[in-house]
């Protein structure tokens, strides 16, 4: 009977452990996606991929549409140019809170103004189950905790999120 016992054990571990790595792939595939919408200022992705709550801060779809269109056309008149947007990992996902959470290390790098602007960010994970897919919400927004309060109310994670990292250098000629 032990013998009967332990291969239920291993089989459980194995199933849950493909689960788990196939949801990993999974937050990695869509920070992947939302990386690239991005790039091709596909807004509709990139907001399909916000945290619900903060397009309710943002005034809803449409209005978070207006936003980040007009934001981003200025940007561009002023020559704004995204070169990279790249996902460099997924940390281990972890179930806080009734959510399943992970946090997405980026790089991005743009040209403005004459100036080289590199940044390592971070991105805090979401999984939404209805949708099957991952919310993302920058990481550094947690730590302002009247906002965090309004978009994750009673937040608490023992994930690490590290800080951001930006490098600004002139482009010489």
């Amino acid at each position: 009977m032990n013998r009967v016992k332990k291969i239920v054990f291993l089989v459980i571990l194995a199933i849950s452990t493909n689960l788990f790595s196939q949801t990993k792939a999974e937050a990695l595939k869509d920070a992947k996606i939302t990386s690239k919408a991005t790039l091709d200022m596909d807004f509709e992705t990139v907001l399909k991929h916000t945290l619900p709550s903060v397009l309710e801060m943002m005034g809803g779809k449409d209005a978070a549409l207006n936003v980040l269109q007009t934001t981003f056309d200025g940007m561009k008149a002023q020559g704004f140019v995204f070169e990279k947007a790249d996902v460099n990992g997924v940390s281990e996902i972890v179930n806080e809170q009734g959510q399943f959470r992970c946090v997405i290390e980026g790089f991005n790098q743009m040209v403005m103004s004459g100036q080289r602007i590199s940044s390592k960010s971070y991105l805090l994970g979401i999984y939404n189950e209805v949708d099957k897919h991952w919310w993302f919400i920058e990481a550094k927004q947690l730590k302002n905790t009247d906002l965090t309060e309004k978009v994750l109310p009673n937040f608490e994670t023992q994930l690490n999120i590290p800080e951001d990292d930006m490098k600004v250098e002139a482009i010489e000629d």
